[in-house]
């Protein structure tokens, strides 16, 4: 394993065990400079930031660190000016102004897998996915603003980058800036200190697409709140789309200005929940594949079943892979069972039932061919036994929807979650429907 993974996995694995403050603060600003003969070089650009790291940090890291190498590990603590940012965080822009123009630089700072199509979909979460995916299509026109809210891990900031993806990947010119409240806040505070606030302004104020994380943060900061309040009015006056994180609703911001919780929900509020066992799934699914790792489907549930806050579902998993990698072992039950300890929580199955068992009774029920049921045709005749199918498979057997998806033909997720759903409100309104779903599940029952 290079350095560059290996750090990464134990970065990882720090941002569960530390708060969130902690690590965006000081752990996220460290890199692996080398690992030779037991010895880790730890790397930071700011002497400051790095002593602090040293006294307070150094054998948490250490321990998570040997963890990984398996060695009784040295760390080294070296402030290297090479690693100072050169620039200031945020996409790459130019902004003209009648006097004389002024080039401003950004450079991008996203996560490249942070976009709709890694973006796990389920009830949870199906309304701020929709918010998002409308925002993406048509900036400053749907919801402006869009204030998305919840507790840790919910992908509140997975959607407001996809939202950033989406819209560079069509419009590369867009003058965009994603930042947290406290990046906001710190150029604030610089921008005084240095007497260059009119550089700040023309930065901020222009925007075509603005996307703050973690918004609760410049709360009871007056300087900032003033400053944010007129930035909020002039993007907004241009129609430029605003996008807010938070881990609360506006109303619950405390030291929040009454004016700016007027404007943050004056757009659409959404609430996103902690995500359901199909979510969990679904997610390490999707961390899974981006590792390239076949992750089997009855250790997808054990690992959803027994852990559910979804970043430490993510680190559970890098450590799986990583334990497997290391040691060269396969990832089967004994090393999931090891890893996540004694008191482990068994997922025992809803039905009998085989998946292909049940794709025949339906399309035998229906009078119908299995290919008519995975085809891409939409009438009436064949949605509603594909949709009481993707029903069955999911509520009754328990598949997750990504692998029924993939059972019909490499069909998305979200399409079978639209076809469950449809079918679950049916059978409370519709007795015909109902009736149909009691007949194939009697078949399925002998």
């Amino acid at each position: 394993m290079d350095t560059q993974t290996l750090w990464q996995t134990v970065l990882a694995d720090l941002e569960i065990q530390v708060s969130k403050a902690v690590f965006k603060t000081l752990l996220s600003q460290t890199s692996l400079i080398s690992f030779s003969s037991g010895v880790a070089e730890i790397g930071c650009s700011n002497p400051l930031l790095l002593n602090l790291i040293e006294k307070k940090y150094s054998h948490l890291i250490k321990t998570t660190l040997d963890q990984y190498t398996k060695v009784d590990t040295t760390l080294v603590f070296t402030a290297k000016s090479s690693l100072l940012k050169k620039s200031i965080d945020g996409p790459l822009f130019t902004l003209k102004y009648p006097s004389s123009p002024i080039q401003m630089q950004f450079s991008v700072k996203l996560n490249s897998d942070y976009t709709f199509e890694t973006f796990a979909v389920s009830s949870s979460n199906q309304m701020a996915y929709a918010a998002a995916t409308a925002v993406a299509k048509a900036p400053g026109t749907s919801y402006n603003p869009l204030f998305l809210y919840g507790g840790v891990g919910v992908g509140k900031t997975h959607l407001a980058q996809a939202i950033a993806h989406y819209i560079l990947k069509g419009k590369p010119e867009a003058k965009l800036v994603y930042c947290t409240g406290e990046e906001f806040t710190n150029e604030i505070i610089e921008a005084i200190g240095s007497k260059t606030t009119t550089v700040f302004k023309k930065r901020y104020r222009h925007l075509d697409i603005f996307l703050i994380d973690d918004i609760q943060f410049i709360a009871g900061k007056n300087a900032v709140q003033e400053e944010f309040f007129h930035t909020f009015n002039s993007i907004h006056q241009t129609r430029g789309q605003i996008v807010l994180i938070s881990d609360k609703p506006p109303e619950e911001i405390n030291k929040l200005e009454d004016r700016l919780r007027s404007r943050f929900e004056g757009g659409l509020a959404i609430d996103i929940g902690p995500p359901d066992f199909e979510l969990r799934c679904a997610i390490l699914l999707i961390k899974a594949k981006q590792r390239s790792v076949e992750l089997p489907l009855d250790l997808v549930k054990l690992l959803a079943a027994n852990i559910e806050n979804p970043r430490k579902l993510e680190g559970v998993l890098i450590r799986i892979i990583t334990e497997s990698q290391t040691r060269q072992i396969p990832i089967d039950h004994e090393l999931v069972k090891t890893i996540l300890g004694k008191t482990i929580k068994e997922v025992p199955p809803k039905n009998n039932s085989k998946p292909a068992e049940v794709m025949d009774k339906v399309a035998a029920h229906f009078n119908l061919k299995l290919s008519q049921l995975k085809s891409d045709k939409r009438d009436r005749l064949l949605s509603l036994p594909r949709q009481i199918l993707y029903y069955i498979l999911h509520v009754e057997i328990g598949l997750p929807l990504m692998e029924i998806g993939e059972l019909l033909g490499g069909r998305d997720h979200t399409t079978i979650m639209h076809g469950v759903d449809k079918i679950r409100i049916a059978i409370g309104r519709d007795r015909e429907v109902q009736r149909l779903v009691m007949e194939v599940k009697q078949q399925l029952s002998g």
